[in-house]
């Protein structure tokens, strides 16, 4: 009786191929064309994989987000090894010597736990001997500035084992449709176009579809704690099914949300979704809605598909938003920035987001965007002067750890400093509404009790939202 074989399969080196350098011009389409390209390429390689051998597609486990796995017959093995061979070598040029493939087997044979251990044993030491197997001289990277535009709207992908390290639209030994079925690959693509309606816009384009300030960013998200919860699937069977539920959540949800929400459509384009993850980019304000309803939509999957799961692990997501400080600033420097913010919102706290300098949760997002109404109708229902947000903003400059030791030792009374700073910004104004608002604000800002401040990360986050907002309008 042939015994079962697992493989487990890898691109190692990923986000160093995203961000190494671009010697075309169009940084931006040579990011997403390297991120698509990588999508499609572990979702087509198992797939062909199989076909090659002439063995079911059933025993396709996972494909798509940088990895794979796929169940063999044991006689099989050594022609699974000689195409993926094949393949490290010619992804290996395609890449100009960035991106290794790497891969793992073991038998089926013992408990999940014992077989998963083995896997993943065996594919740390092959992340740690990337180059064991011989390889190509340097060679010059494929030219991906255009790939992800040729999948726009293509609908299927091929393969071939004589070119086992490309992705064609067509024309391939082995093609496979790209849809939303259950035997399609899941590839979101959703792109805002130009005002011709011919290519993709630019980041700049982008930009200047923002209401208030011309800005764009880019923003990535990350499930808390994914990994974690693979690795205590008590079977197969749940791993598999965890892993393809959270990767058709990302793939079709996105895509949904960007095409579905009016305010969005013309203003987002996404790089790609992964297993777990996902990045887009697009004006500022449409990122802000679109982490909202991606968390919201998040939040509601989670509560229904992980409910029978103990624990919290991936039930949360965290997710960063870098801004350009520019129109014109390099799209692989923004894009950097928010994977550094994303890291570093996930090291301090679970479902929270990276936004304007704070890492906050989204109760806090929430209150952050109702402060922000309030400071925005103080200049447009009140005439305030916008100079007031800049004020603000100077209650949460960085300070050394010493010093901040010696605020938090200073004596009661200290809270009124920030109240007389308030009212002096804002000047005097007559009114029930007026007074109203500016009560609410202040504490909103300045939380805590009589004798101690307790500035809200949330208080930041709004006044930084409303100055974007204004920006357009005033010279803030």
């Amino acid at each position: 009786m042939s015994v079962q074989i697992f493989l487990l399969g890898k691109l190692s080196g990923l986000e160093e191929f995203l961000l190494s350098p671009a010697t075309e011009e169009n940084a931006t389409g040579v990011l997403a064309g390297r991120a698509q390209w990588a999508a499609l390429l572990t979702e087509v390689l198992p797939r062909g994989i199989l076909a090659e051998l002439g063995l079911s597609p059933l025993l396709l486990g996972t494909s798509g987000g940088g990895q794979f796995l796929i169940v063999l017959p044991e006689e099989f093995l050594t022609r699974a090894e000689t195409l993926l061979s094949a393949a490290k070598a010619d992804i290996f040029a395609r890449s100009a010597s960035r991106l290794h493939l790497v891969w793992a087997w073991t038998e089926n044979l013992g408990d999940w736990s014992l077989v998963r251990k083995r896997l993943y044993t065996g594919l740390n030491c092959a992340l740690g001997t990337p180059l064991a197997v011989p390889l190509p001289q340097l060679g010059v990277e494929q030219n991906f500035a255009n790939f992800s535009e040729a999948f726009r709207e293509a609908s299927s992908a091929s393969w071939s084992p004589d070119q086992p390290g490309a992705v064609t639209v067509d024309a391939g030994t082995h093609t496979w449709r790209l849809g939303a079925g259950p035997d399609d690959i899941h590839l979101a693509r959703h792109t805002a176009l130009n005002e011709e309606g011919t290519q993709p816009a630019t980041p700049a384009e982008l930009a200047s579809r923002a209401e208030g300030g011309s800005r764009w960013g880019v923003l990535r998200g990350d499930v808390d704690n994914f990994g974690f919860r693979l690795r205590n699937c008590a079977d197969v069977e749940e791993y598999l099914r965890l892993s393809r539920l959270m990767k058709q959540f990302f793939a079709g949800e996105i895509e949904l949300a960007c095409t579905a929400l009016p305010e969005l459509w013309r203003k987002v384009t996404i790089l790609y979704t992964g297993g777990d993850d996902f990045a887009v980019y697009g004006s500022w304000d449409a990122l802000l809605r679109l982490a909202g309803e991606f968390h919201r939509l998040f939040h509601l999957f989670a509560g229904e598909g992980l409910k029978h799961l103990d624990g919290p692990e991936a039930k949360t997501i965290s997710m960063a938003l870098a801004l350009a400080p520019d129109r014109d600033t390099p799209f692989p420097y923004v894009y950097e920035e928010s994977g550094r913010l994303l890291e570093n919102a996930k090291s301090e706290d679970k479902d929270c987001i990276q936004l304007f300098g704070r890492t906050v949760d989204w109760k806090q997002v929430h209150r952050a965007a109702g402060l922000r109404e309030g400071l925005i109708r103080l200049i447009r229902d009140f005439r305030v002067p916008p100079g007031f947000l800049t004020e603000f903003t100077g209650f949460y400059r960085e300070k050394p750890h010493a010093a901040a030791l010696a605020e938090s030792r200073a004596p009661g009374g200290r809270p009124w400093r920030y109240h007389r700073r308030i009212g002096l910004a804002l000047g005097s104004r007559s009114g029930r509404e007026f007074d109203k608002l500016r009560h609410s604000i202040t504490q909103e800002l300045i939380g805590g009790s009589a004798q101690h401040v307790r500035l809200r990360p949330a208080g930041r986050v709004a006044v930084e939202w409303a100055r974007l907002s204004i920006e357009a309008e005033t010279n803030v």
